[in-house]
């Protein structure tokens, strides 16, 4: 499956507006972006969304990022895999990840430990399925090393998010020559720095109470300091590009040099809610800035 080189990660696909859903995603097709990833983390019915982008697009991937393993079955995920690849050969990539305490234990009295184990469980599960999910069919949320080389092991490549191309750089590193290695970038189109850094904190802060996240941040250098009260100007800006298409391209390629074979790119804004259907539209001239090196 080629995901080109940029992809878009939205949320917003997620919405119950189907119509909108439909429109943006031929939006995406046409303007060229290599593929679509769909967020999965808080359960619902992810398959059902995943199959409405792809029924209104002809080549568009789309890929799970993350489907929550914790809240599907592996046997009913994999007989949707086996439905959804059937009805759209080579357009659909199994995204995984273990999620957060916070949002599992939220969802019942299920007990948020071992995640790597329980990673490996979902694997063998998915491995054994009448019919199985391949390793070359899915892709796994990773951040830490032992994450990243289970992906390496057990799966297609790995699907970091809320990370820099330093953690692209290591990812390589521990994944080797051959695994795909997509990494999420946040991006405000904004140029000044104060509107922008508003808006990326307003997205970062739900993320700097997760300690999968930050314990990954400190693994990257970020201080405590940086952490505290919303995220400091250097780990906003380390983590989320922010200003002009010169800006955002730039850091795709920061990503791109130090390993990565995809980047996926999450556009905030301060009307989170939407389909933010301009700034894709400006975000298009990186593919044709990439296709024409």
């Amino acid at each position: 499956m080629d995901l080109g080189r940029v992809g878009i990660w939205s949320g917003q696909f997620r919405s119950e507006d189907t119509g909108a859903a439909r429109d943006a995603a031929r939006e995406l097709e046409g303007l060229g972006f290599g593929a679509l990833w769909i967020p999965g983390g808080a359960g619902g019915d992810i398959f059902g969304d995943v199959t409405r982008v792809l029924s209104a697009t002809t080549t568009l991937p789309v890929v799970t990022g993350i489907l929550n393993i914790w809240m599907h079955d592996a046997g009913d995920v994999a007989s949707e895999h086996a439905r959804i690849g059937a009805a759209y050969p080579e357009r659909f990539l199994l995204g995984l990840g273990v999620s957060h305490a916070m949002l599992v234990e939220a969802q019942g009295d299920r007990r948020y430990q071992r995640p790597r184990t329980v990673m490996v469980d979902y694997l063998d599960a998915l491995d054994s399925a009448v019919p199985p999910v391949g390793r070359e069919d899915r892709v796994l949320a990773a951040l830490g090393p032992k994450m990243l080389e289970l992906a390496r092991d057990r799966s297609a490549g790995a699907h970091p998010y809320l990370t820099t191309p330093k953690h692209t750089g290591e990812a390589r590193s521990t994944l080797g020559a051959g695994p795909l290695l997509a990494p999420e970038q946040m991006v405000v189109l904004d140029p000044d720095p104060s509107s922008a850094r508003a808006v990326a904190r307003q997205a970062l802060s739900r993320y700097l109470i997760l300690p999968n996240y930050t314990n990954n941040l400190r693994r990257l250098g970020f201080s405590e300091a940086d952490l505290a009260d919303g995220g400091s100007d250097h780990l906003v800006d380390g983590i989320i590009a922010w200003g002009d298409i010169a800006a955002i391209a730039g850091r795709v390629k920061e990503h791109l040099d130090a390993g990565a074979d995809h980047v996926c790119l999450q556009v905030l804004s301060d009307s989170p809610g939407s389909y933010p259907i301009t700034q894709w539209r400006e975000l298009a001239a990186i593919i044709s800035g990439l296709s024409s090196k």
